[in-house]
């Protein structure tokens, strides 16, 4: 399959005529992923979002058309396809995690309206001016919750009590805030708190197999588009190397890792529908307010904590939002 591919909304429901549309035509959105199309996340996340327009009316055959495009790697890569989607004059651009933001803000200038998912702070990478009052053309779905990280290592500890120091691992690139949640795990003071930077599978392996050796260690991976779309490598080296874990979506836990607390990335597709029919009946973005997460996620992986020799205990369990057996 390739890389970047044109899908159409398949979206089930009877044609419906917007009351209040300004013209009688097709629109088109392009919609800018960071996973590769073939990802197991792509499928749930598009069905989501597509459901959720449809009921909002909009209808393939009468009002609308979309462009995925997948697997941006990093903020030069999407520059590249910013160039080549602009050229095919979107109304409305979708746009996942900052980097991809970035590029697609600078290409589209003040004109096309974009909406984010999974920014982590708009505000202070110069994406909107406010979170109440973003101004410009850009709005959407925020995921700055950096006081998460005190969350992962509570958790944690919680799981596997033994665990005397945690390692963040982050890409300088493509992790934006990372001091933030740094700061925030210290800030528990639960455990001997260490970084390493990686750039590379290369220094993923190194790092992760670099704490083979401490059998106190623990592992936090904060969310980075590098990590998420590395997180077969990751969670197998962890079990590998016998290291505890915690990571920052579901995902994760689903592809073996021990326990996983963040955002429902696929309900922030669902609720983003709703600012892309509002922007295409005649809201302004610089009227839609950015959103911060509403839904969050506790998944524990029960054959990855056995394997580990971690008993779980039953009041974790209990608030698990998901056990995989």
């Amino acid at each position: 399959m390739k890389r970047r591919e044109f899908i159409t909304l398949l979206g089930g429901a009877a044609a419906w005529s917007l009351p209040a549309r300004a013209q009688d035509r097709m629109r088109r959105i392009s919609v800018i992923n960071v996973i590769a199309a073939t990802d197991p996340e792509a499928s749930p996340r598009i069905a989501a979002f597509e459901a959720a327009l449809s009921k909002l009316g909009w209808s393939k055959t009468h009002d609308l058309e979309i462009d995925y495009h997948w697997d941006v790697k990093d903020i030069a890569d999407a520059r590249v396809l910013a160039r080549q989607v602009m050229a095919s004059k979107p109304d409305l651009l979708v746009t996942v995690t900052t980097p991809p933001t970035q590029a697609f803000r600078d290409e589209a200038g003040d004109t096309t309206p974009i909406v984010f998912l999974q920014v982590f702070d708009p505000v202070s990478t110069g994406l909107v001016a406010s979170r109440p009052r973003p101004g410009g053309n850009i709005t959407g779905f925020a995921i700055l919750e950096p006081s998460m990280a005190s969350k992962w290592a509570q958790l944690l500890k919680e799981i596997a009590p033994h665990i005397e120091t945690i390692t963040l691992l982050f890409n300088p690139t493509t992790t934006p805030g990372f001091q933030l949640y740094l700061d925030s795990v210290e800030a528990t003071k639960i455990f001997l708190v260490r970084s390493t930077a990686v750039h590379s599978v290369e220094d993923l392996s190194a790092a992760i197999s670099g704490l083979a050796w401490n059998r106190n260690a623990g592992l936090i991976i904060p969310p980075d588009v590098f990590m998420t779309k590395n997180r077969d490598l990751i969670t197998s080296l962890a079990a590998q190397h016998r290291v505890p874990a915690v990571y920052p979506f579901h995902y994760f836990a689903t592809f073996g890792g021990l326990l996983s607390y963040g955002v429902d990335s696929t309900d922030l597709f669902r609720r983003a529908a709703s600012y892309v029919d509002a922007i295409l009946r005649g809201t302004k973005p610089a009227d839609l307010p950015v959103q911060l997460p509403t839904k969050f996620q506790l998944v524990i992986n029960l054959k990855t904590a056995r394997a580990l020799g971690l008993e779980v205990p039953p009041t974790l369990l209990a608030t698990a939002d998901e056990v995989i057996e």
